[in-house]
């Protein structure tokens, strides 16, 4: 990666922040004016907004740390972390929006002051739709799911704060009080699902997926312009910690080619893989394509099945 990454990196983690602190205290203007639960629970989703992004920036700071002899394959999971730790504030915010909602619902109580309230509370949510798009194109950008993470739950609270508006909007005009908590719990419900999702991608990192089926497809289809036939690739795995991506195959190449002629193919093909999938790290192995020998090595345990 560039050395102009991290500093761009934790630019957008040091926005999402701002972005989070000022939300925060218009959130909290809107429901001290209306005393609507939807609005706390807005608030309180906001609060885990600060802290998810303060959550990112430090992994991102970590995660875009040069590799080292201890950790020769660098820190970018550390990316994983954070949006997992971002996940499991998700679930907790939607537990505390939940059990304020359910009083609410049993102890209905009357919204006030709601046209004030509630253009507070559409200025917080245009803030975040704002910081939102800007952190997931820098996430799609730098390949960074600690961003693209911080980007949907943004999203996430935007539509949030949309159906609140709605919700109170509505206690506003048909004077159903209960309307309000229900709207709450609903809220709460949709942070569970994107809490579940977000975590739910951490932990596939985390166990070292496999790149996308269009990231391979591109792999393959580099594979087959750069060496044709007689050449052949099995073995291929691949996987991705953070913005970083691996790529690891075993190209196997006639017996009488020399071992100049075999290095300078496997320089070939990791210079275009790496110029097909920027910032990936490739490793190729040769092989003589009549040894037997060397199809005995397609799984990840060498001798073990087919």
């Amino acid at each position: 990666m560039p050395s102009s990454a991290p500093p761009s990196l934790t630019r957008f983690a040091w926005l999402s922040i701002g972005a989070a602190l000022v939300t925060i205290a218009l959130k909290t203007v809107a429901w001290r004016l209306t005393g609507s639960v939807g609005l706390l629970s807005d608030a309180l989703e906001s609060l885990v907004n600060l802290v998810a992004a303060a959550m990112t920036l430090s992994m991102l700071v970590v995660a875009q740390k040069p590799p080292t002899e201890a950790h020769a394959y660098g820190f970018g999971k550390a990316e994983y972390f954070s949006s997992g730790v971002e996940g499991a504030l998700i679930l907790l915010a939607a537990v505390a929006i939940g059990w304020t909602a359910v009083s609410r619902l049993l102890h209905p109580a009357p919204i006030e002051q709601v046209g004030l309230g509630l253009a507070v509370s559409v200025a917080a949510s245009l803030v975040n739709l704002a910081v939102a798009r800007v952190l997931l194109r820098a996430g799609k950008r730098h390949r960074s799911i600690a961003l693209e993470a911080d980007a949907h739950h943004l999203m996430t609270d935007v539509w949030t704060s949309a159906g609140v508006v709605v919700g109170v909007g509505a206690v506003a005009v048909t004077g159903w009080q209960r309307l309000d908590p229900i709207i709450a719990i609903l809220v709460a419900l949709n942070i569970v699902w994107t809490g579940v999702g977000i975590m739910r991608r951490s932990a596939l990192g985390l166990l070292d997926r496999a790149l996308p089926e269009e990231d391979q497809a591109l792999i393959r289809d580099t594979l087959g312009r750069v060496a044709p036939p007689p050449v052949q690739f099995h073995a291929l795995r691949t996987r991705q910690a953070g913005s970083r991506r691996f790529v690891s195959l075993h190209v196997l190449v006639p017996g009488d080619w020399s071992v100049q002629r075999g290095h300078e193919l496997l320089e070939r093909i990791e210079a275009e893989l790496r110029t097909a999938l920027p910032h990936a790290a490739v490793f190729t192995h040769l092989e003589p394509l009549e040894d037997p020998s060397s199809f005995a090595d397609v799984t990840l345990d060498r001798g073990v099945g087919v």
